[in-house]
């Protein structure tokens, strides 16, 4: 159904891609299908999920969209979880996994287009703790890849092979492994690894060169688990993920559950969940939420994983 009225949530600080000629691009493709557009900003470090819950709340009929990449999606998305809105996407991030999953477009007319003519699909998300992510969460040498990023993002912009470069600079200074028990389904598992990585996003998983998406399917999440190497065993774990040659059981545990406990003896953690980072206290539990949004996909999008 077409929406009536929508609000778009956009990064004001996230320079020329979200910025003056990117919002008029953004109103005029709305007023060329007839939709009444409005806009609310957020800086960087401002709670999102509270700004679009807020928003939603205060329009309850109004259509959100989000405009940015996976991470300000997964912000809005955890502010709209179990609200009755319905809910786009404008995708302008490095990797844009989960819009890619659901066939969304990546140019911003096209985008527009489908939130304008597109139908309603509910969606599950999922949780670590109390917390959304609808790609990925990440405890280990993933937050320290993140933060080697950000610096390699301000010197060199943003771009795919910057990230897949600061994955191999982020490894060369990586410590001791994590020692951390791992608990579902009646069972437990102790293990040593430098990495545990969990995807709810099967067009991920695919990306990365894993098998999976029969879990996924199922309303199951996958759990990823680094063996403990060396450093050079550790660079070829971390470069088979980038060029999506990794092998299930060789170069990573893999686990299936909609529910997982994660305990380790340090209970407070860097956490790392769709590209954003922030410190956590465990035992950290990772669950599944099943048809928290109303997501706007493409009207022949049938797909039954995402």
């Amino acid at each position: 159904m077409k929406p009536q009225h929508v609000i778009i949530i956009l990064n004001n600080g996230s320079g020329l891609e979200d910025g003056p000629e990117r919002k008029a691009k953004i109103a005029e493709r709305f007023e060329h299908h007839g939709i009444p557009a409005s806009f609310v900003t957020f800086d960087p470090g401002a709670d999102l999920e509270k700004t679009a819950k807020d928003t939603a709340l205060k329009s309850p009929n109004s259509t959100i969209v989000a405009s940015g990449g996976d991470g300000t999606i997964s912000g809005v998305s955890a502010g709209l979880a179990g609200l009755p809105n319905q809910f786009g996407m404008i995708a302008s991030g490095t990797f844009n996994y989960f819009a890619r999953s659901l066939n969304l477009p990546e140019t911003v007319e096209e985008a527009i287009d489908v939130i304008a003519r597109g139908k309603i699909r509910p969606t599950g998300i999922a949780m670590i703790n109390d917390k959304v992510f609808l790609n990925n969460a990440s405890i280990g040498a993933y937050a320290a890849i993140l933060q080697t990023r950000e610096g390699i993002y301000k010197r060199w912009g943003r771009s795919r092979v910057a990230a897949y470069w600061s994955v191999v600079k982020a490894l060369a200074t990586l410590r001791a492994p994590l020692k951390l028990t791992v608990t579902y389904d009646g069972k437990s598992f102790n293990h040593r690894t430098p990495i545990v990585f969990a995807i709810s996003n099967a067009f991920q998983l695919n990306q990365m060169g894993l098998s999976g998406e029969d879990c996924i399917a199922n309303g199951r999440m996958v759990l990823l688990i680094a063996p403990d190497t060396n450093r050079w065993g550790l660079f070829k774990h971390a470069a088979a993920l980038a060029f999506g040659m990794a092998k299930r059981q060789t170069d990573y545990k893999m686990h299936c559950s909609s529910e997982f406990t994660l305990e380790m003896s340090h209970k407070s953690r860097a956490v790392a969940r769709d590209g954003e980072l922030a410190r956590m206290n465990g035992p950290f539990k990772l669950s599944m939420r099943p048809n928290a949004l109303n997501l706007i996909v493409p009207e022949a999008f049938d797909e039954p994983v995402r």
